[in-house]
């Protein structure tokens, strides 16, 4: 008889914040300098430094909080993690324990059976360690460097409840809580940088049974996609172990993309082990009724908000306002266009189409692309008064795309203005006719849809320059 098994998933996210200098220190947080020379005695732990918290990391965690439906601790503490490793430089870490910033929280994510909640156990801060950087290969190790640019800046964790129920709801929790943290503008969260790093929780149990299942933990991953698929292989490496009447054993394991397999790194570490105790060298924090509504008051309009008005106020099917709010960026250049050009749907429809077609084509980003939405409402007035046709506009967008030129400029610079003289399209619309005295005849005798056939030959002759709408009238006219 085979069992049928649960799947029990919980994520720990961690989240690089967007300040400009450390939780502690002043040093730069700046992505990529050269390695070690964003550091002071603070950070670097020497003796007889002292730390000072850094109250834009407080705000953030804060906004994070409200914006994931978060109770906020009017008393909350830091606390010393302690242990060793090398990139570690005071051998403990601040983190917060018993007493965190934020609680009780949820996110709403969609899945196959509709919307579901994901609890948010706790939101709390803490300081990053260094970084490790290994020469030579896995098997033949030369030695480790370690950079401790990265110690001390500032974190977030974001702990969820063990709600979700197959790798699926894990990546769709994972996307929505990016979405928010992109909205909010706390983060970056650049996976590639190490701004946004995810662990995870996995556990089975047979269905209908309560208590939970032995637990891994599963690090290492690095993108959406690598989390996805070390949870899909972890799930199915332990069904294979108790099929075999083997036990689970908690422990550790990394996810190896090369290998797309999960490998055991060390038995998991319990609270006790960490020794927490109070941070003596920081003062409790205490946050009041009016520094929270200050933030709260202050807080940009979410994803989920910012959906359901373009579908009130544009009037957008809710694909496309689920499309062009799925980025921050993206939806500022839709909303940037609209209000020069009073057609939402027409914007829509070009986002949408060639604008994401060449984003991913480039391989960049929303943000890193140089159209505006001034410059998109500027060619489609182009379409509209007839300067260029549709076919052209593609042209010039692409254009606009490479370059970021204003799209006059580029109809200027390559000749691509309509042909809407109907004297000029008489004389290539008349050849037309001769060469194609077939089709002619097929149109008189009620095959209408042959126009198009002539409509194109006009429009090869003429670079697709031709005013559509003229040739097809003037087609029309003299066949007639």
């Amino acid at each position: 008889m085979t069992t049928e098994y649960e799947v029990i998933i919980g994520l720990e996210v961690h989240v690089q914040l967007a300040t400009e200098s450390k939780i502690f220190c002043d040093c730069s947080t700046e992505f990529g300098a050269e390695p070690n020379t964003h550091t002071c005695p603070v950070c670097l732990g020497l003796p007889g430094t002292l730390p000072v918290l850094n109250k834009k990391v407080v705000d953030y965690a804060i906004m994070a909080g409200l914006a994931l439906n978060c109770e906020i601790s009017e008393y909350s503490k830091f606390d010393r993690k302690n242990y060793f490793y090398p990139d570690l430089p005071k051998a403990y870490q601040i983190s917060q324990y018993d007493l965190p910033l934020c609680q009780n929280g949820y996110i709403e994510i969609e899945t196959g059976n509709g919307s579901k909640k994901i609890g948010i156990t706790r939101i709390h801060m803490e300081e990053d360690a260094g970084k490790l950087v290994h020469e030579g290969s896995i098997d033949r190790s030369t030695g480790s460097l370690v950079d401790y640019n990265r110690t001390g800046v500032p974190l977030i964790e974001i702990v969820s409840e063990p709600d979700m129920r197959s790798p699926a709801e894990a990546r769709e929790y994972l996307t929505q809580l990016k979405k928010i943290l992109e909205y909010l503008g706390v983060s970056d969260c650049n996976m590639e940088e190490g701004s946004l790093r995810c662990d995870a929780n996995v556990s089975i149990r047979p269905v209908g049974q309560e208590e939970f299942g032995t637990k891994t933990e599963l690090k290492n991953m690095n993108s959406f996609k690598a989390v996805e698929k070390a949870l899909e292989y972890e799930v199915e490496r332990q069904k294979q172990v108790l099929a075999r009447g083997e036990e689970v054993i908690q422990e550790t394991r990394t996810w190896d993309d090369s290998l797309n397999k999960t490998i055991s790194m060390r038995g998991k570490e319990e609270a006790h082990d960490y020794r927490y105790f109070p941070e003596p060298d920081l003062v409790p924090l205490e946050i009041d009724a009016e520094w929270v509504n200050e933030i709260r008051e202050n807080l940009p309009e979410l994803p989920l908000e910012r959906k359901e008005r373009f579908i009130s106020d544009y009037g957008l099917p809710a694909y496309d306002a689920g499309v062009l709010t799925d980025s921050r960026d993206l939806a500022d250049l839709f909303e940037e266009c609209v209000q020069a050009y009073d057609d939402p749907k027409t914007v829509s429809n070009w986002i949408m189409g060639e604008f994401l077609r060449l984003v991913k084509e480039a391989g960049i980003e929303v943000a890193e692309s140089k159209i505006t939405g001034k410059l998109l409402a500027k060619m489609l007035r182009l379409m509209d008064d007839g300067t260029i046709s549709s076919k052209i506009a593609k042209t010039v967008f692409e254009e606009m795309f490479k370059t970021g030129k204003d799209p006059e400029t580029i109809v200027e610079e390559k000749g691509l203005k309509q042909i809407s003289d109907e004297g000029k399209l008489e004389e290539i619309v008349d050849q037309i006719i001769l060469a194609n005295p077939n089709v002619v005849e097929d149109i008189k005798n009620g095959k209408d849809k042959a126009i198009g056939f002539l409509v194109g030959q006009v429009m090869k002759e003429t670079r697709g320059k031709a005013n559509p709408q003229l040739v097809n009238k003037l087609l029309r006219e003299k066949i007639k």
